[in-house]
């Protein structure tokens, strides 16, 4: 059986899906499921059970065998919190059991690292393992998926096959629980929808005007549709070479919408009091 985590999230939801569209359902579920305005991003699939994520590493150290593949896409993905022992408890710490018992019982592993690792840019948007640990991510969500990565690039044991990805700005379906830290995209369209117009943020940085901020954008079937490509064919990929994978694609049409979209108003950043923790520049028009 297959284990994903962060079902009842955005990228997790839809990473169910794209396993039920293929006729796989021997699939367990781990989340937080008390949150009742979640519920409706797996209600309908199919899997075979669903596991508190508290209680899931106890699960897998004593099932492990009956476990195929590990996708891990659960974490604390606020890039605003200024706790970082919950970073520290969600993202690190959990992610090293998983690591571990996927290492132990020779289990794949899929995990999701984030684009946020790379900072202001300065060093490059690279997936050269060589600059992991030149990385300078700007807030404490980032610097908990590079600490990670970091851990496990240190690791001698280790799963059979493993990718981390870095995603950059994910829109799409089932993202509608995320408020504030929902999609760029998804902020435009409810926007543009109920009032005509759009409001983006203002330069804070000196040399970037108002509207020169850019962004990749990746859609999330794209990402879902990469990660089954991962599982299905990790036997033949070089891991070491895939390691970390970078999904980097910014669409031209929403591009040139926004360039050309005249009802544009620009707003001051809610985040003016730490606004030096979010970088300015993540364009690249590749995929690697």
């Amino acid at each position: 059986m297959k284990v994903i985590t962060g079902v009842a999230g955005f990228i997790g939801s839809c990473m169910l899906s794209r396993l039920n569209q293929e006729g796989i359902e021997d699939v367990v579920i781990v989340d937080d499921f008390s949150k009742e305005e979640r519920k409706a991003n797996y209600k309908d699939k199919k899997y075979q059970s669903a596991i508190d994520r508290d209680e899931f590493p106890l699960w897998f150290k004593n099932n492990a065998d009956k476990v195929d593949f590990v996708i891990h896409l659960g974490a604390r993905s606020d890039t605003t919190e200024r706790d970082w022992n919950v970073f520290l408890k969600l993202n690190l710490d959990y992610s090293k059991t998983l690591w571990q018992i996927c290492s132990e019982n020779n289990i794949p592993m899929i995990y999701a690292s984030s684009a946020a690792t790379y900072g202001g840019g300065e060093n490059g948007y690279s997936d050269d393992l060589a600059i992991i640990n030149k990385l300078q991510p700007l807030n404490l969500y980032g610097k908990s998926k590079q600490d990670f990565d970091i851990w496990q690039l240190q690791q001698e044991k280790r799963p059979p096959f493993w990718a981390g990805l870095k995603f950059f700005n994910v829109y799409g379906p089932n993202e509608y629980h995320k408020g504030r830290m929902a999609s760029v995209v998804m902020h435009a369209y409810n926007q543009i929808k109920e009032k005509g117009r759009v409001a983006l943020f203002k330069s804070h940085k000196e040399g970037v005007k108002d509207g020169e901020q850019l962004r990749d954008f990746v859609y999330v079937k794209d990402v879902v549709d990469a990660i089954f490509f991962l599982v299905i064919s990790f036997n033949f990929i070089s891991y070491s070479f895939i390691s970390l994978l970078i999904f980097k694609f910014f669409p031209r049409s929403s591009k040139a919408f926004f360039l050309n979209f005249s009802a544009i108003s620009f707003i001051s950043s809610f985040i003016n009091s730490f606004s030096n923790n979010f970088s300015f520049f993540s364009f690249n028009i590749s995929v690697n």
